[in-house]
């Protein structure tokens, strides 16, 4: 085997990953996964490297068969059920002193946008939503020889604010707009991770295992705006919730001159967030807020009710020469919906390519294209005896997404 030009495809192993995995890590995540956490670039031989990447993707969900509460059936039984959105990422790697590398990046992982409007019938559900978050992240490695190649013990901490709001309706004009809720939460919570990886550079192997620990979230607020039907503005709180926790291996290796095999295997614990209650601040210290306190107590919910993600991802890169790299995956990702809402499985194909005009400089294009399964938004029961779903029930089909993906890495 031609270690040299192993060598040479070490770089390009980088990339494959980091280029596929940003078209398609949001294409087919499942909770409110968006691009998740990424601490590829940690591992760049380079002295210092800095690493710019968007993706925008485009999912075509479509609601169908849907009513509303009660058996709600005097709006439109279909909708448009996802908006596409950015997921952008930005880092900057150094090494500190021989063995040990620092990175800091800052990213999105966590979000979700749908908006299939106030005239369906499941509008007392949900009219529109949209969820944000902001990561900032410090990540440190350090590396020693061991056997063939070196190991690399790795840890860091990072730090999230979540946002977000949801409208729906809380009435019914035949003749008029309908009045409208609206709940605006905000949060924000630290984080950290820890792993370790294998790496013989000569074989451009690596094969990495790291845990992202939860976020407490302890500080939800916001406001419930209830003006449409006079009740005007309510400050609100939420009970203690938690972004999940993940586990991720990750594999790859050259097997020819010129090619890299690689693959990685997530789980995420998307089961912690089931429903959110949403309480009256003038009752906080008074009563309990969970999703089975009374009224005025408990004055609505964000219903998630997911189950645990995973995905199991596999694909191939190959180095043309020192100028043009290309890699290709497939991916599956086992749906967080069990029986209320529509995050279903999703398979994925994504390809892409990376240019280097120059030995420090590396452009990446990519995308992705994918099946969003059918399934079919009902109700469900928690623990607690709550039920999430009986404002609206509806089916989805075998649904598209799409997502493309451009970035840019320099090295000094």
């Amino acid at each position: 085997m031609n270690i040299l030009r192993l060598k040479a495809l070490a770089g390009a192993g980088c990339f494959s990953i980091a280029l596929i995995g940003a078209a398609m890590n949001p294409a087919h995540a499942g909770g409110l996964e968006r691009g998740g956490y990424d601490i590829d670039l940690l591992f760049d031989p380079a002295p210092v490297a800095t690493e710019a990447e968007a993706t925008y993707v485009m999912p075509d969900r479509k609601y169908k068969n849907a009513t509303g509460p009660l058996g709600f059936n005097f709006l439109s039984s279909t909708a448009d059920g996802a908006e596409p959105y950015w997921v952008p990422r930005i880092g900057v790697k150094a090494q500190v002193v021989q063995g040990v590398d620092c990175m800091v990046d800052y990213s999105q992982p966590w979000g979700a946008h749908t908006a299939p409007g106030a005239s369906w019938n499941g509008a007392f559900s949900n009219v529109e939503t949209d969820i944000k978050s902001n990561n900032y992240a410090g990540t440190c490695s350090y590396k020693f020889d061991a056997g063939k190649g070196q190991l690399r013990f790795i840890g860091g901490v990072f730090y999230q604010d979540i946002s977000g709001f949801k409208e729906s309706l809380v009435g019914f004009n035949p003749v008029g707009p309908s009045p409208m809720g609206r709940v605006d939460l905000e949060a924000s919570g630290w984080g950290w991770r820890a792993g370790i990886a294998y790496e013989i550079p000569e074989i451009a192997l690596r094969a990495s295992l790291v845990y992202n620990s939860k976020v407490k979230l302890d500080n939800i607020s916001g406001t419930l705006d209830l003006t449409s039907i006079g009740q005007g503005m309510i400050p609100i709180y939420g009970s203690t919730q938690y972004m999940p926790d993940s586990v991720e291996l990750k594999l790859q290796s050259g097997i020819a001159p010129g090619w890299l095999a690689f693959g990685s295997i997530k789980w995420v614990n998307w089961s912690t967030l089931q429903s959110v209650p949403i309480c009256s601040e003038q009752t906080r210290g008074l009563a309990a807020c969970t999703t089975v306190s009374p009224k005025p107590v408990r004055l609505t919910s964000l219903d998630l009710m997911y189950r645990d993600g995973w995905t199991v991802s596999g694909g191939v890169g190959h180095k043309f020469n020192d100028q043009w790299s290309a890699a290709g995956q497939l991916s599956w990702d086992r749906g967080t919906s069990h029986g209320y809402g529509v995050q279903t499985d999703t398979w994925t194909l994504g390809g892409g390519v990376a240019y280097t005009p120059r030995p420090n400089i590396e452009l990446r294009l990519a995308g992705a294209i994918g099946v969003m399964t059918s399934g079919h938004s009902g109700t469900l029961t928690d623990a607690n005896g709550y039920t999430a779903g009986t404002d609206a029930t509806y089916d989805v089909g075998n649904d598209l997404i799409t997502a493309i993906s451009g970035g840019v890495k320099i090295k000094f």
